[in-house]
């Protein structure tokens, strides 16, 4: 009668912990289960993927591009400056050379704050497109390699300048051991250039 209520109870323990409804087709998963889990660190990714490589070199030529017509603007404004010297105030050549210094100097303006504007978009659509792309990426190496969750996993950057940037980085240093838990970043990153256009 004892070993009979012995194995009752080891029974219930075991559905319990594998949390099976007699009868039931599947065992439900436990709470209690080991997930298997990944790490990836998107940032090795985008410094290391060939899209961003071109990507940067592509913006430092088009920044150069801009800076010279910057530049070159700036220049004619002080060489209009300097004629403008030599004319007497109150003068027709002079006031004419005034408003065409003015217009100049808020064009200068207006293309800075433009070019400022459009690197800015292009650059939040190329890190946009680039994240989509890892996070697609990510799923199917998970998938092939059967993980159940995949965390972002980056070295912080210590020491930080400031307490801004160190209250950032503690913020947002989420994994913070994961011995044992595979790397697919090299995987992750293959898939994105594999695919890059």
């Amino acid at each position: 009668m004892k070993s009979k209520l012995t194995v009752l109870v080891v029974c219930a323990t075991i559905l319990t912990l594998v949390n099976v409804t007699p009868g039931a087709d599947k065992p439900a998963v436990s709470e209690g289960k080991c997930l298997k889990i990944g790490v990836v660190s998107v940032r090795k990714i985008f410094a290391d993927c060939r899209r961003n490589v071109k990507y940067r070199q592509d913006l430092s030529a088009e920044r150069d591009k801009m800076a010279a017509e910057l530049e070159k603007l700036s220049k004619e404004i002080d060489a209009d400056k300097a004629s403008l010297k030599t004319l007497k105030q109150g003068s027709t050549d002079y006031t004419a050379m005034m408003k065409e210094i003015l217009e100049k100097q808020g064009k200068l303006q207006a293309l800075q704050e433009f070019y400022k504007r459009q690197m800015d978009i292009r650059e939040s659509q190329v890190i946009e497109n680039l994240f989509k792309d890892v996070l697609k990426a990510t799923a199917e190496v998970a998938k092939t390699k059967g993980l159940d969750l995949v965390l972002e996993r980056s070295e912080p950057d210590l020491p930080a300048s400031n307490s801004n940037e160190l209250t950032l980085t503690i913020s947002t240093h989420k994994v913070l051991y994961d011995a044992g838990c595979p790397d697919i970043t090299d995987e992750v990153l293959a898939k994105v250039d594999a695919n890059s256009p």
